[in-house]
């Protein structure tokens, strides 16, 4: 029975995964991780997400590791605010966290390893703007290889929306029941406030992703109809 660990973040590559994985696999189950994000509403909307989708969820508390440069967890730092996805940098973007998804796919496999788990389902995407180094396929597959050399059994990382741009990952998500309803509840912003501040790096990318599918963002109709 094909058995997979979806990395669950809350926001809405993770739903869409989470919904892809319930879709092409027996048994799913879901880990998210507390790292002291500044967007820690996230976690709150993974517990929800989980809930809707009801698979078994494991929040992890990682501690403060992960303190550093990045806005998203040195909260003395604003995160940056664009008017646009055409006035985005380019180039390496100021919300990297260095070695976050190093740490996240290698505890990932630990989980996975102990629930008997085939494969680790992540929502990454090298299509995105931002350059995040470990978003991008030739990272993904050198650490599948690792964590094949360091186990004694197959485990397989997934990225099903590797090669995916935003407008694309909207049109997935319309096709798998039930996940529009739950990106309803997903954080994305990366401010993590509530409604959306819709000027991050991240809420510029999934708007513009929204209204290229010709889809209706279901969390803004949601917070707009007061649900």
């Amino acid at each position: 029975m094909a058995r997979a660990l979806v990395i669950l973040s809350g926001g809405q590559d993770s739903t869409t995964c989470l919904f892809w994985a319930k879709h092409r696999y027996e048994s799913v189950q879901a880990l998210t991780f507390d790292y002291r994000q500044r967007h820690r509403l996230e976690i709150e909307s993974a517990k929800t997400i989980a809930n809707m989708a009801c698979v078994p969820h494991e929040v992890m508390d990682l501690g403060p590791i992960f303190q550093g440069l990045s806005p998203l967890t040195n909260l003395t730092r604003p995160v940056e605010l664009y008017e646009s996805v055409e006035s985005l940098p380019g180039g390496l973007e100021d919300t990297f966290v260095p070695g976050r998804n190093i740490l996240f796919l290698t505890v990932a496999a630990n989980r996975a390893y102990t629930a008997d788990c085939d494969d680790v389902v992540i929502g990454v995407s090298q299509e995105d703007f931002g350059g995040y180094p470990d978003c991008r396929e030739q990272f993904i597959a050198k650490m599948e290889n690792a964590l094949q050399e360091g186990l004694d059994r197959r485990i397989s990382i997934q990225s099903p929306l590797m090669h995916l741009n935003k407008m694309q990952t909207v049109q997935l998500a319309d096709g798998l029941a039930g996940c529009m309803e739950a990106l309803a509840y997903s954080t994305t912003c990366y401010n993590g406030v509530v409604p959306p501040c819709r000027s991050c790096h991240a809420c510029l990318l999934r708007s513009r992703g929204f209204d290229l599918a010709g889809r209706k963002d279901p969390l803004l109709q949601r917070l707009t109809a007061g649900v």
